[in-house]
């Protein structure tokens, strides 16, 4: 019984351990754990889905911050020879009340400008058929710009979909409601271009961070579901939050994938047409392997218990013989105990007898006289 409470004392030692050194895990140590130590997932699933979370909220930061700054860089090298082409090569512009007017009865169309891609310029058209045909026909490059006469829609190769910013919104922050050519060419050789860059950063920001946030989970869902099936399948019992949390890990591979996609299109525009296909992919190599891991960690443990039971059932059998030939023995020892009473009993009577039997063939003294 003392040796029963003292094993399970130093099993809630460890597994105290083993729960503080998990909780200590920082970030950069799970991005290393979830891509080359497909056995901490468990732990680390154990830990619950708050955490797994956050730790996916970090990763989609680090998306949203890699793309905020080639979106900046990207704007400032386009603003820089941007300025040149409005001085000597684009028709004079004005801006008032969230409208804006280029003098130019045909739509401008820019095939390959630098950095932004095609551009397509019709401040006229308010048709959505015809300005859904201006972006199919920038989606057929990797990236592109349209500006109409109250928005401009931009697409990027790092993002999906098409982004669109009203001027009048984002204009009212810098407190604009007006300008034209000239304007714009002074704004940017200026230092008031930085309000600028900030403003695009922190909308970009805003905007990436929410939209790669849904498309994360997203995924760790369908992940998580597929998971489920496979532990079904693989005949094991798992809770499917524990499923969850260890689709997030499996995705962290994937993710940093897309960070370097999208780091190398800030210089280098290309598209990879089944990108999302290995995205989703390896992410789901990674979870079938950490399940398979924990199927055969479970497959050893069950069989070194049924050792254990093994062994237990051969201590149990040898100390119930051990225990039988003692009472055996005790039985024995007490049986020849009563014999050897009996034969002393019967020997004492027969000495008894004895003795009488030499006193009556005895004469007493004196009979002679």
């Amino acid at each position: 019984m003392e040796n029963k409470d003292l094993q399970n004392e130093n099993d809630t030692i460890k597994n105290e351990e083993n729960e503080l050194r998990i909780k200590q895990i920082g970030f950069f140590k799970k991005v290393w754990y979830s891509i080359t130590k497909i056995e901490k997932y468990p732990e680390m699933a154990a830990q619950g889905v708050g955490r797994a979370l956050s730790y996916l909220t970090k990763l989609v930061v680090c998306i949203a911050l890699v793309l905020c700054i080639g979106m900046i860089y990207q704007t400032h090298n386009l603003a820089k020879q941007g300025v040149e082409y409005l001085q000597n090569n684009f028709p004079e512009f004005s801006y008032k009340e969230g409208t804006l007017k280029v003098e130019s009865e045909e739509p401008i169309e820019i095939p390959q400008a630098p950095i932004a891609g095609k551009i397509i310029v019709d401040t006229n058209t308010e048709n959505e058929e015809q300005i859904n045909q201006y972006i199919n026909k920038i989606g057929d490059t990797e990236s592109g710009i349209v500006i109409l006469k109250d928005k401009v829609l931009i697409k990027n190769a790092a993002v999906a979909g098409t982004i669109s910013y009203l001027y009048e919104d984002t204009l009212k922050s810098f407190q604009i409601s007006e300008f034209n050519k000239q304007d714009v060419i002074n704004y940017v050789n200026s230092g008031k271009i930085i309000t600028l860059y900030v403003s695009v950063f922190l909308t970009i920001f805003i905007y990436a961070f929410v939209i790669y946030f849904l498309t994360t989970i997203s995924n760790a869902i369908f992940l998580s579901v597929f998971g489920f099936i496979t532990t079904y399948l693989a005949r094991i019992k798992m809770r499917y939050a524990a499923i969850f949390n260890m689709s997030v890990y499996a995705l962290t591979l994937s993710v940093i994938l897309n960070i370097l996609y999208i780091a190398v299109n800030i210089f280098i525009t290309f598209d990879m047409q089944y990108f999302q296909v290995m995205y989703v992919s390896v992410a789901a190599i990674y979870l079938v392997a950490a399940i398979l891991i924990l199927k055969t960690d479970f497959m050893k443990k069950q069989m070194e218990l049924m050792k254990i039971v093994e062994a237990q059932d051969v201590i149990r059998k040898q100390l119930e013989e051990k225990a039988k030939k003692e009472e055996e023995e005790r039985k024995r020892k007490t049986r020849e105990g009563k014999e050897k009473e009996q034969k002393d009993k019967s020997k004492n009577k027969e000495n008894n007898k004895e003795e009488k039997d030499n006193n009556v063939g005895e004469e007493p003294e004196g009979s002679n006289a």
